[in-house]
């Protein structure tokens, strides 16, 4: 008993939604639980990062994209606690392609997990992301290069905005950056960026140079021994104060993706590279109040190659942080990961596997609902039409039998047959080609009285092409249920590998490679397969099921021309005896004026 017990509660489970024990607010339907870990299992930041806006990268192998707002309107990041709203930003938003970019103000990022909530699902719900909160005010300038064909924004409230524009590059680090070959950057000549001499400031960026060379320039700002200059030699980052250079440190690959960052105040000038320290200067920061540029300097070569998120700040940032944005930031993430999906009321398991399926898998499932449809309804209408065909001849066969010793065509006389089973009823096809043929021989002539064995003959030939008519006819559209049967399994198959390819793709691409990332991909794969078996099942059994009753009034019909043929010989046949297979012979032909042949006469011949 207990065993039952609990093989019903796991199904209830199974099929009943997931409730949850709170909710934000009602008019959200869905969320999506965050957990941000920087312990050492995770993020591995080593430190209290404090606040800092953390990247929320969704794309098709965590997130399903339906049922959210245009835009990502109303998404909604909320704390642990269910009631504190947190600032975010969206820097991109493209349902189609499957991935959105998203910065969430994390209140204290540390080596413990914390637990937010994404909400979404309701589309009246206005826009609320604002980069000016989402990033706290010692951030002086920020740069997403969201923009294409336009100057750089700075997502601040300080609106340090670029003052030129350089060519966008797609499919960066963190969606869209720009392209530099020997252009320059320039940053403006604001009060915001300005630092005092030994003040403290940190500045970090994605690069990604097309090739390595001597003396490349990412940030300066200053002339001679009031600059500050962040590049590469021979793909090794620097930092130059006053023309005093640090000595090498770790060394960065061509055309691939790193963070680097540096540092002043304190202890002099600190190098960050993949968010960890690489090497340090014993030098305090010079007072720059110019502007700056990147990627293009007086007495440095240009740098060519890709830069994205450049952030600017007016305070030394922890070390932790520099790490976090390191970790969180690249397409391998470590500090963030994702739960699964969950409806406040009314929704299944399956139905968060349909919310999961892309685009492609729909297609498949929407073929598959036509096959479906067009199996469903060849199988309702075959089964009505053999239903009223077996009534029918069930009816005829009885009128028939009703009139042995009657003449043969007692039936087409008068209206004893009505006319739906006339129409429904193949033997009353077959009866009356019969009756049609042996009139056609009594008009030309021919003695009925005594029906030659080449006459029987050719009545049975004129009644076996009518069955085989009447075969085609059922059996036609038949064919089409043998197609969905084998068809449609395959057609599931290939969605699946299809949307399995996908998945794995997707989860490549943004570096996501944990089974929360990938189940609901996969679970929507395997629905093509699951849905083209439950269009080929049905369609099996309803194959069979009209092959039989097709086969029993196929049956009737052979038996109804052997039970016709019989009664005309031994009614009306030479020697009243069933025909044998013989030669065929031509039938006896006699003078039309002959009293037994006339059946005007009032003696029909079938009748004697």
């Amino acid at each position: 008993m207990r065993r039952i017990l609990f093989v019903l509660l796991t199904l209830v489970s199974t099929f009943l939604p997931g409730m949850a024990h709170a909710w934000w607010q009602p008019d959200w339907a869905y969320r999506k639980p965050i957990t941000i870990d920087g312990g050492p299992q995770a993020g591995a930041i080593g430190g209290d990062a404090g606040r800092a806006p953390v990247l929320v990268r969704l794309h098709t192998g965590n997130f399903n994209f339906e049922g959210v707002g245009e835009a990502g309107a109303d998404l909604r990041f909320v704390a642990e606690d269910d009631k504190t709203v947190l600032n975010h930003q969206i820097e991109q938003f493209d349902p189609l392609l499957g991935i959105a970019l998203v910065w969430v103000d994390v209140p204290k990022v540390a080596g413990t997990p914390q637990k937010l909530w994404m909400y979404y699902g309701n589309k009246k719900a206005p826009a609320s992301g604002n980069g000016q909160r989402s990033f706290d005010p010692d951030y002086t300038l920020v740069w997403h290069f969201a923009e294409a064909n336009a100057p750089a924004r700075d997502t601040t409230a300080y609106g340090n905005n670029a003052q030129n524009t350089v060519p966008a590059a797609e499919g960066t680090v963190i969606g869209r950056g720009v392209q530099l070959g020997g252009q320059a950057l320039m940053l403006p000549a604001s009060p915001s960026l300005g630092l005092a001499a030994g003040g403290a400031t940190t500045i970090s960026l994605w690069v990604r140079p097309d090739q390595l060379g001597p003396n490349q320039v990412l940030y300066a700002r200053g002339e001679g021994a009031a600059s500050l200059v962040l590049g590469i030699d021979q793909g090794v980052p620097f930092v130059e104060v006053g023309g005093k250079r640090s000595n090498p440190g770790q060394p960065i690959q061509a055309g691939q993706w790193s963070h680097i960052a540096l540092k002043t105040g304190g202890q002099g000038v600190a190098l960050y590279v993949a968010g960890r320290p690489s090497v340090s200067l014993a030098a305090e920061a010079p007072a720059l109040a110019g502007a700056a540029s990147v990627g293009a300097a007086p007495g440095f070569q240009p740098f060519a190659g890709a830069i994205d998120e450049l952030r600017v700040s007016k305070v030394a940032r922890p070390d932790a942080l520099i790490l976090a944005d390191a970790v969180s930031q690249g397409a391998d993430s470590r500090l963030v990961a994702f739960g699964a999906d969950e409806q406040q009321a009314g929704k299944s398991h399956l139905g968060f596997i349909l919310a999961a399926m892309p685009l492609d898998a729909w297609v498949v499932v929407g073929l598959l609902g036509l096959m479906m449809l067009v199996s469903w309804a060849i199988m309702i209408g075959k089964g009505r039409s053999y239903g009223a065909a077996s009534r029918a001849n069930a009816f005829f066969i009885q009128r028939f039998r009703e009139t042995a010793g009657a003449p043969l065509d007692a039936l087409a006389n008068g209206n004893r047959v009505p006319d739906d089973v006339k129409a429904d009823a193949p033997l009353w096809r077959l009866y009356e080609v019969a009756v049609q043929e042996m009139q056609r021989r009594h008009d030309r002539g021919f003695d009925l009285s005594a029906v030659s064995s080449a006459t029987i003959a050719a009545i049975r030939a004129a009644m076996d092409g009518v069955q085989v008519r009447e075969n085609e006819r059922m059996s036609k559209r038949m064919n089409w249920l043998s197609t969905t049967i084998e068809g449609a399994p395959y057609v599931g198959l290939f969605g699946t590998v299809i949307g399995i390819m996908l998945v794995f793709v997707v989860a490549a691409m943004a570096g996501a490679v944990d089974i929360n990332s990938v189940a609901p991909g996969m679970a929507a794969a395997l629905l093509c397969t699951a849905a083209g078996l439950g269009v080929a099942i049905p369609a099996l059994f309803g194959y069979n099921w009209l092959a039989s009753r097709s086969d029993a009034i196929a049956a009737d019909m052979a038996v109804f021309v052997d039970e016709f043929v019989t009664r005309l010989a031994e009614e009306q046949g030479e020697g009243r005896t069933l025909p044998q297979a013989q030669p065929v012979r031509a039938a006896t032909r006699r003078e039309p004026s002959h009293p037994a042949a006339s059946w005007s006469a009032g003696q029909n011949p079938l009748a004697t």
